[in-house]
């Protein structure tokens, strides 16, 4: 079982397209702080929670691609053709879809984590600020639910169809063009800009309303129940 992640996890992180998305995403990610974290969002600090929640909003998308991404490794045809040999040997088919889910995990805790310490380097070099505990409950809250969720479904969808993978990166680009519920805000990139203009003050503290906390926790076991799901429909 340790044998068969580390070699997913070899195949998907040594390779040209995980070094290039890496590469994209900080290049944007320095672009979004340069640009638009270092103004502060809805007359908060550059480093407050809202902050640092909007610039994680705005690498979702890419985030959720890249994870995606992963799973196209497993859910190509030529996956497809390799599952044949894989299911003849006495390695049981449920897994070697746990090494797997585990691999394309890893990846994307790698370019989360990646996105985090660019966060940090920018705070510490502009702001000669290091209080980077404040700002891990949103970013659990921006980043866990929603790639979990993109995970665990996606993996679902290219067990069904391959190509309905790179349907499904599509969705946080139509989640930003939809009005959505309050408590889906954070899927559209308003929850950190707009909610802390209902606080009626400046720079409030970080808080999380009930609605939207029920809703990250949703879809947060959605996706850990997806993924647990190893045995429903087979590639086609």
């Amino acid at each position: 079982m340790i044998k068969i992640f580390r070699y997913e996890c070899r195949r998907l992180l040594c390779n040209k397209f995980f070094c290039g998305l890496l590469l994209i995403l900080l290049f944007y990610g320095w672009q979004v702080l340069n640009s638009v974290t270092i103004l502060g969002v809805s007359h908060t600090a550059p480093f407050s929670p809202w902050s640092f929640g909007d610039y994680l909003s705005r690498m979702l998308p890419l985030l959720w691609i890249g994870a995606l991404f992963f799973l196209t490794f497993f859910t190509a045809g030529r996956a497809q053709r390799a599952a044949v040999l894989t299911d003849a040997t006495q390695v049981s088919p449920r897994r070697y879809a746990l090494a797997r889910c585990a691999a394309a995990l890893t990846g994307t805790v790698l370019l989360a984590l990646a996105c985090l310490a660019e966060g940090a380097v920018f705070y510490g070099r502009y702001f000669g600020w290091y209080a980077w505990g404040t700002l891990l409950l949103p970013a659990l809250a921006a980043l866990a639910p929603p790639l979990v969720f993109a995970l665990g479904s996606g993996w679902l969808l290219g067990r069904c169809r391959a190509w309905l993978v790179y349907v499904w990166m599509l969705v946080p680009l139509v989640c930003m063009a939809l009005p959505l519920p309050e408590a889906l805000w954070i899927w559209n990139g308003r929850f950190f800009t707009a909610y802390p203009l209902t606080l009626g003050s400046l720079d409030p503290a970080f808080v999380l309303p009930p609605a939207v906390v029920a809703a990250q926790c949703v879809l947060l076991a959605a996706g850990v129940a997806l993924l647990a799901l190893q045995r429903g429909c087979k590639n086609r």
